[in-house]
């Protein structure tokens, strides 16, 4: 007896290789009738036996293609139309968009081997790609994900090409990238105003200019690298030099795995996450010495090739590791079309290897580490954005602007949350700029109905996001503090919306209820119900305001000043400079001195206890500083952190601090007993809020838990306790995971208007 399912799936389905799987699947289960791309996945129509509509929904869930990631498969009964084929039709519109946009992905397997195959006519194509890799986001102009939507528009494919793409057997059907040597874009290389073409050519000359020590700015998925010679300490020197790059690491492309291991120190966990599918930056320790590659940081960061362009340029003889950075002057975001790269990078790249493909939009490289907690996103961008992360219980599409550090923003349609690539620092006009483009691309990808939209921005009135968050059209706005917001990224992952926790929020700076700088706050409840802070850092006064950010010494002033302890803090050994009484002065006049909680600034001030007395060059600097330094010791007991008043009272663990410095104890012992000092009062903290209030899960979240070796404390301490704990892993716990905690509690109070 012929039955007929109507099937939808949702999730990261379509340029995937997704309807070609189904259409193998029907043939191979000898059922009739029809798949397509809609505006929210894709939906199938199959006619047949009851014993194979079984076995091909089986085996479309349990075998999806490697690209994809189903997030619901939606089955309902259906009438029988007497098909007798199964056939792949156009792509449908039906209401606004809500498929999930593929992230790019690698070059795969197949394409490799094709790409260095001298009898292929894609043998050392730079462009190749299938249904299962490719670029994705970087090209995708508009939805549905169709060629004609793409970058790709303007190269209209050869017959070879068109019959692949059109035959539903084939590994290239409907990849809307397909190209090859004949119908395709290609590479060409500019140096000193003289252009070399032909791929090879122009691949194998920029190969010979990185052996050289020469620095080329190299086109990839979602923007340029500047690529250089690694092991070459004057190429690494000049790079420095020329994109004004004091000391923040140089992130590392290196030939292949084997490589990798020579270079870092890679766990199981961290290997997983260098060959994932994402192919992100992995931080891990590092085995090799490149002083200028990261100064004074005993950790790497590396990625492996993930564009054919990479593998051809290592083929053709590169350094088998490559400086990868992004390319741009010091916190410029990256450049990604030619005209911008050949204007702002001019001085610093000396050759360009530039590809005709348009890029739609920058996507950086995505930054992870395998952490206490289990993998940890620090920067999500290329391989993971634009990837849904939550699907959040809001019937209106939201708008979440972020913060004004390490934005990126999220859109919510139809419920489901997605998250942008980095964006970048918004005090930066090129920064802004892509922040507005992005907030475009995606309302207008997904037709977002401003009249609907619920727009959600930080609290403070005068960060960038804000202003252009009110500037927009949409009616509707919410105000969402700072640091609840980081809380709700991570229980919006989890999608707990009643679950009553302890949320930790520690970083360097938010706009608190008060108006205050807050960064080190405990609160209680639930999405739903509320969160209450409860307890907090005690406050301290930082001089200056934000200058205290960039100087350590700044800040040590403002937490000291509330100190009983005589010393003279320009001796050993502690050796402060003239900017340390320039602050006192400061504080005793109360003049530009703002009141603070920032568990982050405490951080930057035990640093310049023991001897970060410079000025930072990149965010976190100081307290990174502090953690390699604590790692140079072994365990041992923790300075006190005790709660006084509901607050957390630093005074202590600085006093301890102070006397040990004083008395000759090695500064790397006085590191770790602080942080131990900060993992105790931390836990005493949570572990007495979740007995008083019935709770048995504490949150953590905020730039300061990027720590490891915090993390690797509060773990070690809470362990066989009846606590769980959660932490950020599909956004970064810093600013770039905001924008979803807005987004969540925007959802919650959408929803507690239809219940009013």
């Amino acid at each position: 007896m012929t039955e007929a399912r109507s099937i939808r799936v949702r999730g990261v389905v379509q340029g995937v290789g997704f309807r070609p799987l189904v259409f193998r699947l029907a043939l191979a289960n000898s059922l009739a009738g029809w798949v397509l791309n809609e505006n929210g996945g894709v939906d199938i129509h199959v006619e047949g036996a009851e014993p194979d509509l079984d076995a091909f929904l089986r085996e479309l869930t349990l075998q999806p293609p490697a690209a994809a990631s189903i997030a619901g498969i939606d089955i309902q009964a259906s009438a029988v139309s007497g098909l007798t084929e199964f056939t792949i039709r156009e792509s449908r519109r039906n209401g606004n968009p809500s498929v999930r946009i593929s992230p790019d992905l690698p070059v795969c397997g197949e394409c490799l081997q094709e790409l260095f195959n001298p009898a292929d006519p894609r043998y050392l194509y730079p462009y190749i790609n299938c249904t299962n890799c490719g670029p994705r986001y970087s090209i995708v102009e508009s939805l549905p994900y169709d060629r004609t939507n793409t970058t790709m528009k303007d190269w209209a494919l050869d017959d070879s090409c068109a019959a692949e793409y059109r035959n539903p057997s084939d590994r290239r059907f409907h990849a809307q990238p397909v190209a090859c040597r004949a119908c395709g874009p290609h590479y060409f290389l500019e140096t000193d105003n003289r252009v070399s073409r032909g791929d090879a050519a122009s691949i194998d000359a920029a190969a010979r200019l990185l052996t050289e020590g020469r620095i080329v700015a190299v086109k990839g998925i979602g923007g340029y690298h500047l690529a250089c010679d690694a092991r070459n300490i004057d190429a690494v020197r000049a790079l420095r030099e020329r994109k004004y790059r004091k000391e923040k690491p140089f992130a590392l492309m290196v030939k292949d795995v084997a490589t990798a291991h020579r270079v870092v120190e890679l766990s199981i966990e961290a290997e997983a996450l260098l060959t994932s599918t994402a192919r992100p930056i992995v931080l891990a320790p590092a085995k090799v010495v490149l002083p200028e590659v990261a100064p004074e940081n005993p950790e790497l960061g590396v990625m492996l090739p993930y564009a054919p362009l990479h593998h051809l340029l290592f083929a053709a003889g590169a350094p088998a590791i490559l400086v990868a950075t992004s390319a741009n002057r010091s916190s410029e975001p990256i450049a990604f079309t030619d005209e911008d790269a050949r204007e702002r990078l001019a001085g610093i790249a000396d050759a360009f290897l530039i590809g005709e493909r348009p890029i739609a939009r920058r996507v950086d490289d995505s930054v992870v580490r395998a952490g206490q907690f289990g993998s940890t996103i620090l920067r999500r961008s290329r391989g993971y954005a634009p990837g849904a992360v939550a699907v959040l219980p809001a019937q209106r599409p939201i708008l979440a602007v972020g913060a004004d550090l390490k934005n990126a923003i999220t859109i919510v349609v139809a419920g489901q949350a997605f998250v942008s690539q980095h964006i970048g620092d918004l005090d930066h006009y090129e920064s802004l700029e892509s922040f507005r483009s992005t907030i475009r691309a995606l309302a207008s990808m997904y037709e977002v109905d401003w009249c609907e939209l619920l727009i959600v921005h930080d609290v403070h009135p005068q960060y960038a996001s804000t202003i252009h968050a009110l500037e927009l059209p949409s009616a509707h706005a919410l105000a969402v503090q700072h640091h609840r917001a980081h809380i709700a990224s991570v229980v919006a992952e989890r999608q707990a919306w009643d679950k009553r926790v302890v949320g930790i929020s520690f970083d360097g700076t938010g706009f608190g209820d008060d108006e205050t700088i807050w960064g080190g706050e405990f609160f209680t409840g639930s999405l739903a119900g509320g969160l209450q802070r409860v307890l907090h850092l005690r406050s301290a006064t930082l001089p200056g305001g934000d200058a205290a950010a960039r100087y350590p010494v700044q800040c040590a002033a403002g937490f000291l000043s509330q100190l009983n302890t005589p010393v003279d803090f320009t001796a050993p050994p502690f050796h402060f400079d003239h900017r340390y009484h320039r602050s006192a002065e400061l504080l005793k006049k109360n003049v530009r001195s703002f009141e603070t909680t920032s568990m982050g600034r405490l951080f930057d001030g035990a640093a310049a206890l023991l001897g970060f007395t410079r000025a930072i060059t990149f965010e976190g600097q100081a307290a990174i500083w502090l953690e390699h330094l604590a790692r140079k010791a072994a365990n041992c007991d923790a300075y006190p952190f005790p709660i006084n008043c509901r607050e957390l009272d630093f005074r202590p663990l600085l006093e301890s601090m102070i006397r040990d410095c004083l008395d000759g104890r090695p500064k790397a012992e006085v590191a770790r007993a602080f942080h131990m000092g900060v993992a105790e009062g931390l836990c005493s903290a949570a572990s007495i809020l979740c007995k008083a209030n019935g709770i048995d899960t504490i949150v953590l979240s905020g730039g300061v838990f990027q720590n490891e070796l915090l993390l690797e404390g509060v773990k070690s301490l809470l362990n066989g306790k009846p606590i769980f704990i959660w932490t950020n892993s599909a956004v970064p716990p810093n600013d770039g995971g905001i924008s979803l905690g807005q987004a969540a509690l925007g959802a919650i109070a959408l929803r507690g208007e239809r219940n009013a």
